[in-house]
């Protein structure tokens, strides 16, 4: 009788699989991102900048990342006295990350030092951080964003700018005096009403005389609330002037409860560990900013903010989507090589890291906008354009892009462990914030018709590059003729937002320093040809040079 040997290689070997991409430094190994914050005006950050993407690369905040999401937060509305308290609970790596936003002053860098390139850096720490765990950078946003609307308003900026500006980082359900910092949210959707904000039903009634800084009596129900834990919230409410803009806190001056009440978290498919609720305002003591009847004129000061963090977010979710697929094809071998050398992969490699790069330097250059603007006002016409095309174009490509990623990476990228199905879960969330496509389509359709100034800016900044790449003079000839206020139509708004901000991305590759993926964006998105599909460059684009430049390792 033969006895069957075991072969001395266990079946437990694991090859021909990548190790996880972790301990890399994300900003020294991302020319794109070093070269778009030189250009844009902050290279006195870059050391700060090489400092930062180490930790952010390290296998100690990525883990953090993936706990903030595998243990979601969990609402407690009352103690075990039936006290009601409206708490959440979150893994404590959630809060480590917010002590990592605050200590980096990424909740507030512009407004603590403001000078040129102070956008563009803080743009960068968020780029990096976004990589790692873009769920808590919404509350971050929110509290960066609400500092241009309170500033305004003196009556109420003197109390909370310095809590929300500082390094403090204090997560504790308590009234806002008893903190060295705070977090500011919004709350703005309703059930019958979320781009149509005069839909809203919630009523504010003065407690004493109306007028900014007054307080006011709040009645209604929001849908959609990010940040819950935040410790004041800024929200539109219909007064008898109109619809108006408050800040409400969590507590009340005499340290009561603010009958501001957490019906249920959302259970959402993404932004995981963000606590996102519905919420009922049960008679809460709100401040009234600005005047009755200018709510959305005053709280678009800060929904601006907000979007332009969606687009440096988007652009991020695309960055870290291609760096893991080109990892996991580096050290794949398929038929005798690695993935990254089969010329089909390169060509859908290449493809995810020109549209990577064309989002990030469409980014940066809108920070350096936002810097610009303190000095020549005019800028806010080039702003509100570019905000509306980028938040458009870029968000609305991530899903398609975090998608072909996950392919790239075959079955280990679909389970749960992998970085990969976070991002494809987040992929679609902010081109739904802050108002979704259609929203941004009408904004940039109509700005086009109605600013001229704005038509000048846009195209101005695109007759910079004017006379560098065939393709792109063609094209912009073309939309020139398209965007003229003549020719505005409504239903065609999307296809002509589109065109204006693969342009203005354009633009900026050619105005950059790598003329390689510059060429290759023109040659495969200002032509004439099918683009539904990533893999589709032409025969002209070095494929392998593109996966050189855009890999970490």
């Amino acid at each position: 009788m033969t006895t069957l040997q075991l072969a001395d290689e266990s079946t437990h070997v694991v090859k021909n699989q990548p190790t996880e991409l972790v301990d890399v430094n994300t900003f020294s190994r991302d020319t794109a991102l070093q070269e778009a914050v030189t250009r844009e005006g902050a290279a006195w950050g870059l050391a700060d900048l090489e400092a930062f993407g180490e930790q952010t690369g390290s296998a100690e905040i990525i883990k953090m990342g993936y706990q903030a999401n595998e243990y979601p937060p969990r609402l407690k509305t009352h103690d075990h006295l039936g006290r009601r308290i409206d708490d959440v609970e979150f893994h404590p790596a959630y809060h480590q990350l917010f002590k990592i936003d605050r200590a980096h002053d990424i909740h507030a860098y512009p407004w603590n030092h403001p000078g040129p390139g102070a956008h563009v850096f803080r743009a960068a720490k968020s780029y990096l951080m976004n990589q790692v765990e873009p769920a808590h950078c919404c509350p971050t946003t929110m509290t960066y964003a609400s500092v241009p609307l309170l500033r305004d308003y003196p009556e109420l900026g003197d109390k909370w700018i310095p809590l929300i500006t500082n390094a403090h980082y204090d997560p504790r359900n308590l009234p806002v005096e008893q903190k060295r910092g705070a977090m500011m949210g919004m709350a703005v959707t309703e059930k019958q009403g979320g781009s149509d904000v005069y839909q809203i039903a919630t009523r504010a009634e003065p407690l004493s005389e109306p007028g900014s800084g007054q307080p006011y009596s709040l009645t209604g129900h929001k849908f959609f609330v990010s940040g819950v834990m935040s410790d004041a919230f800024t929200l539109l409410a219909q007064t008898r002037g109109g619809l108006s803009c408050f800040v409400v806190p969590r507590f009340r001056e005499d340290g009561s409860k603010n009958p501001f009440e957490i019906q249920r978290l959302k259970n959402k498919m993404g932004n995981i560990a963000n606590a996102t609720a519905e919420v009922e305002l049960r008679g809460a003591t709100g401040w009234l900013v600005g005047e009755e009847g200018r709510g959305l004129q005053t709280i678009i000061k800060a929904i601006a903010y907000n979007r332009f963090d969606c687009i440096v977010g988007s652009a991020a979710g695309m960055r870290q989507a291609v760096v893991q697929a080109i990892h996991h094809c580096q050290n794949r071998i398929v038929f005798g090589k690695t993935l990254s050398e089969q010329p089909i992969m390169q060509n859908v490699l290449a493809d995810l890291a020109i549209e990577s790069e064309a989002a990030a330097a469409y980014s940066f250059r809108l920070a350096r906008a936002l810097d610009e603007v303190e000095l020549d006002p005019k800028q806010k016409h080039f702003i509100r354009l570019s905000t509306a095309l980028g938040k458009f174009r870029i968000c609305k490509r991530v899903p398609g892009h975090a998608y072909e990623a996950l392919e790239c990476v075959g079955g280990s990228g679909a389970m749960e462990g992998h970085m990969m199905p976070r991002l494809y879960r987040e992929a679609p969330i902010n081109a739904i914030w802050e108002g979704s496509g259609n929203v941004q389509a009408l904004d940039a359709s109509n700005t086009i018709a109605r600013s001229a100034e704005a038509r000048e800016l846009f195209f101005a900044d695109l007759a910079l590059t004017q006379g560098k790449n065939a393709h792109f003079d063609s094209f912009v000839d073309a939309l020139s003729e398209s965007c003229s206020p003549s020719k505005y139509e409504e239903r065609n708004g999307r296809h002509l937002t589109n065109r204006m901000a693969v342009a203005a991305q354009a633009s900026v590759l050619l105005q950059g320093e790598n003329q390689l993926v510059a060429e290759a964006f023109c040659a495969s998105r200002l032509v004439p040809q099918d683009h539904s599909l990533y893999g589709n460059l032409p025969d002209s684009v070095d494929c392998g040079e593109i996966l050189k430049r855009a890999a970490v390792v």
